[in-house]
């Protein structure tokens, strides 16, 4: 019998479509990063290739902009280095204080605002650069220093863009399948054959991935704008055929079952409607640009309708209404939420520590406990223990994979080329890991770099089994000094961080109901962004079993998060409906409000 552990990790790694395509580009990439660091005698090209493990998503249109972002701000970054070095090259205290304040610069930025991952990118190099200044024996060399850790930045996410520009999928016929898929979800709701988990699973996507897919085609003009135009229109109308497909079986009258029931179980309407959203799905999934069928007449029944008109009016942008107030590009309470200076205080901690202890010992073969500290460090203690257990985890595998290499391959390569096989194989399986979902993706990347900084140890095939050993045991210290921080100084609970975040959107649908204009209270893409922060309520949830018990909330604070979290989506659905009755809304204020109330008072 198969335990639950097991089917885990089978659904984990079951293909899907578009996965060995992201696999097989990551090991392509990491190949070419391996030749290009090694041909041109940069040095960390472990690090390199782990860039673009990290950046590399199954989407292509968030890895290209990521890689984009993170080029333009390091460029910005290390001229700023050169002319700190001179400061800090014959003084070991200036370098920690530069490696202090600009971790916890950078890190602070990431967790409060929309600079987001990239922030620990920019606090790594920086550390990384300055740990460096200590073997310099002069300013040139230091200079130059600085100047390979660019490149050993810049390098990664060059090819990373190019290669996806290249090779990558097409972003447009991306579009279309997310909207042909949402489609034929409809279309099985009106015949009958999908679930309510179906339309909910989509639903709670939101349409985050659509925005980046419409972001890359405008800065790349890769399609006609009449055409961007009509896609966009595409993906809020599916989405809108999304939220009323949930509510289908509600909207079905008693009468209409009869009707259906007197027909031998016919819907010819329902029938017609399906087969509609089918031909259109069909059209979206060959590439092309369906005409939307034409209005149907007066006589369709109401159920019906609003699936009807969004169908005519397939192209046509919906009107988004008012937005609730936001602060740009950082967050409403960046300057007065705590949590995120706690959070650059206790990441800037760490990684000074693991710092301190590779240097006091002389062991700067280590090194990779600092790097681990930049990049397994979350916001909640579960999201930080999670991510060190798929750290821990991948780092054994990788490991693994690593030492075998260098006992039975690397000693028979004679070149660089043979060495890029290697890594491509090697990649070509942490990268399928990688391209999966959350609960299981940063193992992917662990076991990356854990076999990267085994097998790529110099300038070619290098068979020194001690200096793998070294890098291994530095990130198994880096996961423990960064576990002894986070949950010993600050400690947030993932249920804290949850209820942080459910009452942020609770409150931005009080600010909804509290709207008085024609139609519904909110439009697709509102209630889309609605869904998607729930649905990140409900993966913090499922963090809360990684943490020491202590941290663990009472089980009825659980309950009533989770029970909460559920009227939230159906709050957020139902806005999005035709305009209800002012006595109606009222009630809903008063109802979001009771749920706020009950949030706040309950301990964590």
């Amino acid at each position: 019998m198969i335990s639950w552990f097991e089917r885990e990790i089978i659904q984990e790694l079951k293909p899907f479509e578009g996965r060995f395509e992201t696999a097989w580009r990551i090991a392509l990439i990491c190949s070419l990063a391996a030749l290009v660091f090694m041909t041109y005698g940069i040095p960390l090209v472990a690090i390199g290739c782990y860039l673009i493990l990290f950046v590399m998503k199954p989407d292509p249109a968030e890895s290209t902009l990521m890689a984009i972002g993170i080029s333009v701000l390091v460029s910005i970054v290390v001229p700023v280095l050169v002319l700190l070095t001179n400061l800090a090259i014959d003084v070991p205290l200036w370098r920690m204080v530069i490696i202090a304040a600009s971790s916890f610069l950078f890190l602070f930025l990431g967790a409060a605002s929309q600079l987001g991952p990239a922030g620990s990118i920019l606090a790594l190099v920086v550390a990384f650069i300055m740990t460096l200044l200590g073997n310099a024996p002069f300013g040139e060399v230091a200079t130059r220093g600085i100047l390979y850790a660019w490149l050993m930045a810049a390098v990664p996410m060059g090819l990373i863009i190019v290669c996806n520009v290249a090779f990558g999928r097409s972003v447009p016929r991306l579009l279309q399948r997310l909207v042909a898929e949402r489609l034929n979800v409809v279309a099985d709701v009106l015949h009958g054959q999908a679930s309510a988990d179906d339309v909910w699973t989509l639903l709670r996507k939101g349409n985050t991935e659509a925005d980046s897919y419409m972001k890359y085609v405008a800065l790349f003009h890769l399609i006609p704008k009449v055409r961007q135009a009509q896609l966009k229109a595409a993906v809020t109308r599916s989405y809108e055929l999304l939220i009323h497909a949930s509510q289908y079986d509600s909207l079905r009258t008693a009468d209409d079952k009869t009707h259906v029931a007197q027909r031998g179980g016919s819907d010819s309407y329902a029938t017609e409607s399906a087969a509609q959203c089918r031909r259109l799905a069909q059209a979206f999934q060959a590439g092309q640009y369906p005409a939307p069928p034409p209005q149907q007449a007066e006589n369709v029944p109401v159920r019906l309708q609003p699936f009807t008109n969004a169908m005519a009016l397939l192209y046509t942008p919906v009107p988004e209404g008012r937005s609730a107030p936001h602060s740009g590009f950082f967050y409403p309470d960046a300057l007065t939420n705590p949590v995120y200076q706690r959070f650059a205080l206790k990441t800037t901690l760490a990684a000074l520590i693991a710092y301190t202890a590779y240097t006091a010992m002389d062991w700067q073969d280590i090194h990779t406990a600092m790097i681990t500290c930049y990049v397994a460090a979350l916001g909640s203690t579960g999201e930080t223990v999670h991510k060190l257990t798929l750290r821990i985890l991948g780092c054994l595998v990788g490991a693994a994979m690593g030492v075998l290499s260098i006992l039975f391959l690397i000693p028979l390569m004679t070149s660089i080329g043979q060495l890029m096989l290697l890594v491509f194989v090697g990649i070509l399986c942490a990268g399928w890991v990688s391209s999966g979902s959350e609960r299981s993706a940063y193992a992917g990347v662990q076991v990356g770099l854990a076999f990267l900084l085994t097998v790529l140890q110099g300038f070619g095939p290098d068979v020194q089994m001690s200096v793998a050993l070294d890098r291994i045991m530095g990130i198994l210290l880096g996961n423990l000094i960064l576990y002894l921080v986070f949950t010993r100084i600050w400690p947030i609970s993932a249920a804290q961080a949850a209820r942080a975040r459910l009452s942020a959107v609770l409150e931005r649908l009080s600010w909804y109901s509290g709207q008085s204009h024609p139609g519904p209270l909110c439009s697709p893409n509102q209630t889309a962004q609605n869904l998607a922060a729930l649905d990140a309520v409900r993966e913090q949830l499922s963090r809360v079993h990684f943490e020491p018990r202590s941290l663990r909330p009472p089980r009825e604070v659980l309950d009533l998060l989770k029970k909460t979290l559920k009227q939230g989506e159906v709050f957020g659905v139902r806005m999005a409906l035709a305009q209800e009755s002012r006595g109606t809304v009222a009630q809903w204020e008063r109802q979001l409000t009771d749920m706020r109330h009950q949030l706040s008072v309950q301990p964590a």
